[in-house]
């Protein structure tokens, strides 16, 4: 029996949600309309399914969200909302993998598609979100992000990126291994970041490669 807690202070909301929810098999719904009752729900009963409009609930930033993501490990997560900023959707699919997120206007069919997915413990980026993600706002600034590397530095990120191993560069380069660590230390003081991570988000952000390939 899954448990979902529906965390939205919108009637209609909740009604259709509900509506929705009741097609699946073995599932339970509770509702909370405060982040208060949410994070005491959470105390209890840790491993939820929460469905929450982050815009509705008293939250002051993305950061409350990533703190929640800590402290309640076990807890899945839909971000379900009506309006989300592009600099919100990014941090939350960079930072947050146990995350996932729906606009409320998209199409019935999508809906029913994120909630079966979100259930099975799969994370479901909706259309909508994916395509802001991938829209001139977000990579407008890649070519200028992108000089910065030589060819060769951009082509060993995007290596990096793809999960290559050092040893694995090289070889496919025809180049020792200390020349590929040379190559990654550059990179990373160029792009200013610090592992893996932060470089595959900013080969994304350069559109050196396809953010499609990211989606879980």
């Amino acid at each position: 029996m899954k448990r979902i807690l529906l965390a939205d202070n919108q009637y209609i909301t909740r009604v259709g949600i509900r509506s929705l929810l009741e097609e699946i098999d073995d599932t339970v719904v509770r509702t909370v309309s405060a982040k208060r009752e949410l994070i005491e729900f959470l105390q209890d009963l840790p491993d939820t399914y929460v469905i929450l409009d982050y815009t509705l609930f008293d939250f002051r930033s993305v950061e409350e969200l990533y703190i929640l993501n800590e402290r309640f490990k076990e807890a899945k997560w839909l971000l379900f909302s009506a309006e989300l900023s592009i600099d919100f959707m990014r941090q939350i699919y960079f930072n947050t993998p146990n995350y996932s997120i729906l606009y409320k206007e998209s199409p019935e069919q999508e809906i029913k598609t994120a909630l079966n997915q979100f259930l099975l413990g799969r994370r479901f980026i909706c259309t909508i979100v994916s395509n802001a993600l991938l829209s001139n706002l977000y990579i407008q600034n890649s070519e200028k992000q992108k000089a910065q590397l030589t060819n060769t530095e951009q082509e060993i990120l995007i290596d990096i990126a793809s999960g290559k191993t050092t040893k694995e560069i090289a070889e496919a380069r025809s180049v020792s291994s200390h020349t590929v660590v040379s190559h990654r230390k550059n990179i990373f003081r160029k792009i200013e970041v610090n592992n893996v991570h932060e470089a595959t988000k900013y080969a994304v952000r350069a559109g050196l490669i396809d953010l499609s390939d990211y989606f879980i």
